[in-house]
């Protein structure tokens, strides 16, 4: 199993990184592979301390494998919400076993607070931004106060709200990288085929896209991928990720596809 980490107490908010860095390493890297991006990245150290933050959902073996197969010991966040699909627990221990990964970290939400703000254990119901500050966002921030960087699993074509994702962006001081912003269905299909990578058990049975067990339902055929995430709410995203804003540069954020 991997470390259980909570962590409330060391918040760093200095900022690391700026607007102009991003649209620097996005005009850097303009065109150029994911492997050889992510290769010049973290074998040249180019980002300081860098984690995975992962769900270990529909598609995250993708990104977890570029990444191992260059370096298996960089950091993996699982934000373990107590929530999730048992089937998720299985697939992030069948992952972290066949891809070797060496510091698996699953953060926990503060016991104090969610006793007080969730002691039933039924805020998602009435209060899914509420739930998912308390068991994802708040624990994530605390977490990434020990990181320069962090890599994401967010693809441009999952839903309007992440359509213009580029490959680097700022947050909160600290870089954002999505490797995977300008791969599409195929690409992703070919190389889980290519790899021979295990599928997260959901997803043949109409889950794309996979969160919390509350708040994850079936898709349609031809609907958005994440249209399945808080079905009947006013909401896509759970916080630790929000609606993705071009950057105002002379062209980063053009597409890199």
């Amino acid at each position: 199993m991997g470390e259980q980490v909570r962590i409330i107490d060391r918040i760093d908010t200095a900022p690391r990184y700026s607007e102009s860095d991003a649209v620097r390493l996005n005009n850097m890297f303009r065109g150029r592979d994911t492997v050889e991006m992510l290769t010049v990245l973290l074998k040249e150290n180019m980002l300081g301390d860098a984690a995975i933050v992962s769900s270990f959902g529909a598609e995250s073996a993708v990104l977890l494998h570029l990444i191992a197969s260059i370096d298996p010991t960089v950091p993996v966040l699982f934000l373990e919400t107590g929530k999730h699909f048992p089937e998720t627990i299985t697939y992030r221990e069948e992952l972290r076993e066949g891809l070797g990964l060496t510091d698996l970290r699953n953060l926990t939400p503060d016991p104090e607070l969610l006793a007080q703000k969730d002691g039933t254990g039924l805020r998602w119901s009435y209060d899914p931004d509420g739930c998912c500050e308390i068991r994802k966002v708040l624990p994530l921030k605390a977490a990434l106060a020990l990181f320069d960087a962090q890599f994401t699993g967010r693809k441009a074509f999952q839903s309007s709200t992440r359509s213009a994702l580029p490959r680097f962006e700022i947050e909160e001081g600290r870089l954002k990288v999505n490797p995977l912003a300008d791969w599409d269905r195929a690409r992703l299909d070919a190389y889980m085929t290519e790899h021979k990578l295990p599928a997260h058990p959901l997803v043949e049975l109409g889950y794309p896209s996979i969160g919390c067990s509350p708040c994850t339902t079936k898709v349609g055929l031809g609907e958005d991928p994440r249209s399945g995430r808080w079905k009947g709410w006013d909401k896509v995203e759970c916080g630790i990720h929000t609606e993705v804003s071009p950057l105002d540069d002379d062209g980063a954020n053009d597409p890199i596809f």
